[in-house]
């Protein structure tokens, strides 16, 4: 895996950005599905232990991490029989750059009954368009209601529509493989970018994210398709679906404030696919 672009190294009693971490609002600052995955492996390999897995977990990015030597603290907030909770720090020269905390829980009994379910669900692009696999992929996207106009040139969806996005990220840490948890940490900040892509680009830069699921991710794509947006005086609030090939499995919340200085247009967004490629 040593040969896989992944988001930091590990260094001493802590971890360090690579390259492939740089945001695109500034290069000297790590973008943020690097760090909903690198606080979600904090979590999950301190505290998702004793049958107990994270269905909840709530990112708060209130400052800007740099490309600087990080530490991750957590600390057990909860330990009870069936419910869990824990937090961990980004912690660079001293001060906390992000946070978050998850909620974990034992699986159990199912109950009766039926329940009201979306009445209509996602569809992730065909496999022959997007086959499946365990490298990392440039990112597919979606803008019409037939959901079958998916591409990875972000101009194409140029548009006021709904926007969906299929993902398989690179990895948090060089030399380890994804796990299912990490996986969809990384790919559910997405929804800032669903939920915030209108017409004129992306105006608003999220400041937190609430992932919520119900299970894991099956195989190695998320999709990721915008529920809502609201917005008004720069502050905007944005809520997606997430999904596999099995069905949709979860939610994302993100909350967002204006950052029109330096709104990045579609054509930025293309740049980057081209380089990926």
């Amino acid at each position: 895996m040593v040969d896989v672009p992944a988001y930091f190294d590990v260094l001493g009693d802590g971890v360090e950005p690579t390259r492939f971490a740089a945001s695109q609002w500034s290069a000297a600052q790590v973008v943020g599905p690097a760090l909903c995955g690198l606080m979600a492996r904090q979590l999950e390999l301190e505290h998702a232990t004793d049958g107990f897995t994270p269905v909840r977990l709530t990112v708060d990015l209130f400052s800007a991490a740099r490309f600087e030597h990080t530490t991750l603290p957590t600390v057990r907030v909860r330990d009870g029989n069936r419910i869990r909770v824990a937090d961990v720090n980004v912690v660079q020269n001293g001060k906390i750059a992000a946070r978050a905390s998850a909620v974990l829980l034992r699986p159990s009994e199912q109950p009766a009954g039926e329940l009201w379910h979306r009445e209509r669900e996602p569809v992730p692009p065909s496999l022959e368009l997007a086959p499946t696999g365990p490298e990392p992929k440039i990112p597919l996207f979606s803008s019409t209601a037939a959901q079958d106009d998916w591409s990875s040139v972000p101009t194409e969806h140029e548009n006021n529509a709904r926007k969906r996005t299929w993902q398989n990220p690179i990895r948090v840490m060089t030399g380890e493989e994804l796990s299912p948890f990490q996986r969809v940490a990384m790919v559910a900040e997405a929804t800032s970018m669903m939920t915030n892509w209108g017409d004129g680009g992306i105006g608003f830069i999220n400041t937190d994210m609430t992932l919520a699921i119900s299970r894991m991710p099956q195989g190695y794509e998320i999709g990721v398709e915008a529920d809502s947006h609201f917005s008004e005086r720069g502050m905007a609030v944005g809520v997606a679906t997430l999904f596999d090939r099995l069905g949709s499995f979860g939610n994302c919340m993100v909350t967002s404030v204006s950052n029109a200085a330096r709104q990045i247009s579609s054509a930025q967004l293309d740049a980057v696919m081209a380089s990926r490629i």
